[in-house]
């Protein structure tokens, strides 16, 4: 195959062919399973489990003015309250003026509009006049608040995978607070609340449902797809990051769904929307739909197809508000008998009566528009004190990147089928190209170098990690030179194999791919550079299976972006003699460049559990090794000064751990 997109597609295939996956044969089996994927769930939104209700910190809601409209059957309250401290939502509650007692409520979430509440009023106009209260959000990036739901779409933030970071959790977590608030209201029925939302605002009321067992009529319009769709029709490329959690366990939308049964869900969608197909549309309700009828409530799941464009439709709001009635209100009422919103501009509020910040300025202390620095807690250094502490501290955080970073590496290894395809000779050296198969789909090579001159002593191999920002040398130099400087002076001691791990060299893509492949792997629970990692751990196992040297004698090493991919598979190898870093990046906690070109560093979740030179510490008693220091380097560490925690872990541990500086590979030693 070698080609990125069909790989993708595929893999994507595989996911929504597996959701709802396990589904068992009976409902009790269900309830019991439904609390580990509901922790997985919460865990790839990004909001900790510990945060129950009673830990939620006060939401210090002031309502700052309030719209008398008694004449038209509600009053709205403009107002704020704080999710969490500091973390400014701006809202406007609409009530119905003639309810008596305490009566449903609605949580309205909007999605891409610029105007946000402004331009949802006749919805929820009509809500309140209909019976229910409603509450209607900003999102943190539109209307009043000035953050960005576009880190990796437009601004290169591709640090958020990293982090764990998503702002659907973000709109999600906004969301559940927003029922905290209807439930503390007087006028508000605490056990019949509901969620709707069109496009990223049907994203957020997905999220909620499947968060939030408050919610119990959940109808999202404009947002159902499966991964299959969005990859193989690209419209991922047409998607803001936050209408894709965190995908660390591989789910599909319908594995989001199966956590709303047995409540009430609606999905309502247009049959020609330009980033959601109808039959991915209909996929994902009939695999939903298995799970209600598991549980013996086939009744309570609907679909509503309507003609046209993405956004809502007369036929999906009356259903809509028909939904509500009977499963908030006990009226069961037919959506032909249900009105319709009256779109009267005299209905219309003024822009300024709805803010809450009239002027658009924020409270100084407001951490609303940098939440994605801070809504995910990111790991600290871990505390080492001995051999010991490190083995275990080692062992923790493998296990952690085994199941919340590297998850898609396959459960079983394909047989790497490794063949010598070709082989020829200098003067000094005999070479073969060793292509491999780390994973169905993939055809990797790297080349041999075995010195032919007899060596006394024991050979050692050096495994190097093509850089993938060399692949346009290739018509000046074949793979095998674009390796370091010092490779081709390295002595008779050392055999060399140069990897080309995928999207390098045979299995490059183009620039024009970068931003799409980046964006369509992270959102199927992978990305390029985890998909590289586990091709060197395979490269390693060709590597020791060429019997050209001793097991217990090899190097890795990798420049840029292929020092990660080392610094990595080293740790999940645990048995080299030692690790060779060129230009190693600091953190994985920083931007790339908005087209998707440059270095490709960003792996799911790691930033929760570790960073690059952690990783690198964690590596004792593995040699490390920094290759070429700049010229005008004065110091005795001569790579980013991250990297000093690191050297000073081994520095405390000591032998048989070492770290080194060289200037090129012909004074390594070992």
């Amino acid at each position: 195959m070698n080609n990125i997109r069909e790989y993708l597609c595929r893999e994507a295939r595989r996911i929504t062919d597996a959701s709802v996956r396990d589904l068992p044969a009976t409902a009790d089996e269900w309830h019991a399973q439904r609390p580990k994927r509901w922790q997985q769930y919460m865990e790839m939104q990004g909001i900790p489990v510990a945060l129950e209700r009673e830990e939620r910190p006060p939401l210090n809601a002031k309502t700052v003015r309030v719209l008398d409209r008694a004449a038209r059957g509600y009053r709205v309250e403009v107002l704020y309250f704080e999710s969490l401290p500091r973390l400014y939502v701006t809202a406007n509650l609409y009530l119905p003026a003639q309810a008596t007692g305490p009566v449903p409520a609605v949580v309205y979430s909007n999605g891409h509009s610029f105007t946000q509440k402004l331009a949802s009023q006749y919805n929820c106009q009509h809500l309140a006049r209909l019976g229910f209260v409603t509450i209607v959000l900003d999102t943190v990036e539109f209307s009043e608040m000035f953050g960005t739901h576009h880190g990796p779409y437009a601004h290169g933030q591709y640090q958020w995978y990293s982090r764990g970071y998503t702002p659907a959790g973000v709109e999600m977590w906004n969301s559940m607070r927003a029922v905290d608030l209807l439930q503390s209201r007087p006028e508000v029925d605490p056990e019949a609340i509901g969620a709707m939302g069109c496009s990223g605002g049907g994203a957020t009321t997905w999220w909620l449902g499947a968060g939030d067992d408050r919610v119990k009529a959940v109808c999202p319009n404009s947002a159902t797809g499966t991964m299959a769709a969005h990859l193989a029709d690209r419209t991922v490329d047409g998607h803001c990051d936050c209408m894709f959690h965190i995908n660390t366990y591989q789910w599909d939308l319908s594995d989001v769904g199966a956590l709303i049964a047995p409540r009430a869900l609606l999905i309502s969608s247009p049959d020609r929307d330009g980033i959601y197909s109808i039959a991915s549309i209909r996929e994902c309700y009939d695999r939903t739909r298995k799970v209600y009828e598991l549980l013996g409530v086939p009744e309570r799941i609907g679909l509503i197809e309507t003609p046209g464009p993405h956004g809502y439709h007369e036929r999906s709001r009356r259903a809509i508000f028909a939904w509500f009635l009977k499963h908030l209100k006990g009226e069961d009422v037919s959506p032909a008998e249900v009105p319709d919103t009256v779109q009267d501009p005299q209905l219309l509020e003024k822009d300024e009566d709805l803010l809450v910040f009239p002027d658009r300025v924020l409270p100084p202390d407001e951490r609303s528009t940098s939440v994605h620095d801070f809504f995910v807690p990111l790991a600290a250094p871990p505390e080492v004190t001995s051999a010991d502490g490190l083995r275990e501290a080692r062992a923790m955080l493998v296990a952690d990147l085994r199941s919340r970073t590297f998850g898609h590496f396959p459960q079983s290894p394909c047989d790497l089928a490794i063949s010598k395809d070709f082989e020829w000779q200098s003067h000094t050296h005999s070479f073969t190209r060793v292509d491999f198969t780390p994973e169905e789909g993939w055809r990797l090579s790297a080349y041999l170098s075995v010195p032919r001159q007899e060596h006394k002593r024991e050979r050692s191999l050096l495994v190097h990690l093509v850089n993938a920002r060399d692949a346009g040398l290739r018509a000046v130099r074949p793979l095998y030179q674009r390796v370091p400087k010092g490779w081709a002076d390295l002595g008779p001691e050392w055999v060399r194999l140069a990897v080309a791990v995928r999207g390098v060299d045979d299995t490059a893509w183009g620039d024009d791919l970068a931003w799409h492949v980046r964006r369509a792997s992270a959102i199927i629970g992978r990305t390029v550079a985890s998909m590289r990692v586990y091709d060197a751990v395979r490269a390693l196992e060709v590597a020791r299976s060429l019997d050209v040297v001793d097991g217990e004698r090899i190097v890795l090493s990798g420049a840029g972006e292929m020092a990660v991919v080392a610094l990595y598979a080293a740790l999940l190898d645990g048995n080299l003699r030692a690790v060779v870093l060129s230009d190693p990046p600091a953190t994985h906690d920083a931007p790339g460049a908005a087209d998707g070109t440059g270095d490709s560093i960003e792996m799911l979740n790691v930033l929760r559990f570790t960073d690059l030179p952690y990783v690198a510490g964690l590596l004792w008693p593995t040699r490390l090794v920094f290759l070429e220091p700049p010229e005008d380097c004065r110091s005795s560490a001569c790579r980013p000064r991250e990297y000093m925690w690191a050297e000073n872990l081994y520095a405390r541990l000591g032998a048989p751990g070492a770290v080194s500086h060289i200037k090129d590979l012909a004074a390594l030693r070992l």
